[in-house]
């Protein structure tokens, strides 16, 4: 989708249309959720501060977020994708992959079925989508993004290791801006310079990654569409008002957090066995730190205990607290017997 919440906003009041618009809060600690196209023209992007954001673009309008309209939306949007395949792999409220090899409708063509399903979200939603077509997952990301908004980009198999070629590794989608630093530092900055790169070379400075980094620069990608694919963390965070620099407000808030992420874990009938900490600093640095148990997470009580127990070597914090973080990973059932482990070689 285009904008999607921004969209959404800009559909059902009138008087927002043609505006530079940010969906999220004003406030000194306020974050941009999406920003509309007008507002991007100015450098507004999603996950900037609302300071950062006005100061760039000082007529943006802001509108709080709406979830339940936009879940509703989606819902919407889903069932229009259910029509035509039913091999649908989510990746948010706004953004799916379709495998579309073997349609519910007899169209000629993937490029025909994504122009019928544009068509088809205008007419019932009044939003516009835009659609990338191709023969894997990672080329499709990256037409979808080339046409926007209310476009469409097919990579043919004949074009898609010249298209990879000549794009920056910083655009290719499941390579972050991190990654393409130590990437840039390696002299690797477009496609064909990492397609030139050997194997052994990626394996040594990129790990597990290795394999799908080769094949990406190749316009090479076996993963499929996946199915109801399952969760693998379940998480929650908060950003305060004023910076916490002492324990018992640090405490406090943990607390709060931890209850609220165990309810999403009792509401989906999951526990896990990783609890994963996320401090955020008031220049904008964070941290993040994990621990794995043997015992899933009992309670609520439990996973604050954990998650304090993380929290606590960071005090006195160097600086202000902006926000904190909790998630739950290796999930699983509880009561489930796990899977078998590995024993140590020593002790």
């Amino acid at each position: 989708m285009d904008a999607f919440y921004a969209s959404v906003e800009q559909r059902d009041d009138p008087a927002l249309r043609g505006r530079p618009l940010a969906v999220g809060g004003a406030g000194r600690r306020g974050v941009v959720a999406a920003a509309s196209y007008e507002a991007r023209r100015f450098g507004v992007r999603s996950a900037m501060p609302s300071v950062v954001a006005q100061r760039k673009c000082p007529d943006l309008v802001f509108v709080p977020p709406r979830f339940e309209v936009y879940r509703a939306i989606s819902a919407q949007i889903h069932a229009i994708f259910a029509c035509f395949t039913p091999i649908i792999q989510p990746l948010s409220l706004d953004e799916a992959y379709l495998d579309v090899t073997r349609p519910l409708l007899d169209y000629p063509s993937a490029t025909a079925i994504a122009t019928a399903i544009r068509a088809r979200i205008r007419d019932e939603t009044a939003l516009t989508a835009s659609a990338g077509v191709s023969y894997n997952k990672f080329l499709a990301k990256l037409a979808s993004d080339y046409r926007k908004p209310d476009g469409q980009f097919v990579i043919t198999p004949r074009m898609g290791p010249e298209f990879v070629a000549n794009l920056p590794v910083g655009q290719f989608h499941g390579i972050g801006p991190a990654t393409a630093a130590r990437m840039h530092g390696l002299g690797i900055r477009t496609g064909l310079d990492l397609r030139a790169q050997p194997l052994s070379r990626l394996l040594r400075h990129f790990g597990k990654a290795a394999d799908f980094y080769y094949g990406i620069a190749r316009g090479l990608d076996d993963r499929p569409v996946e199915v109801n694919r399952p969760r693998r963390s379940i998480g929650g965070e908060q950003t305060f008002d004023a910076d916490i620099h002492d324990w018992a407000a640090a405490r406090d808030s943990m607390l709060a957090l931890s209850e609220r992420v165990w309810g999403r874990c009792v509401a989906r009938g999951l526990t896990g066995v990783t609890v994963t900490l996320k401090v955020k600093y008031n220049d904008f640095r964070q941290i993040v730190r994990g621990r794995t148990a043997p015992e899933a997470v009992a309670d609520g009580a439990d996973l604050a205990r954990r998650a304090l127990a993380l929290l606590e070597p960071c005090f006195p914090p160097p600086r202000g607290i902006r926000l904190l973080g909790v998630t739950v990973s290796g999930l699983r059932v509880p009561g489930a017997v796990p899977p078998a482990r590995q024993l140590a070689l020593f002790g």
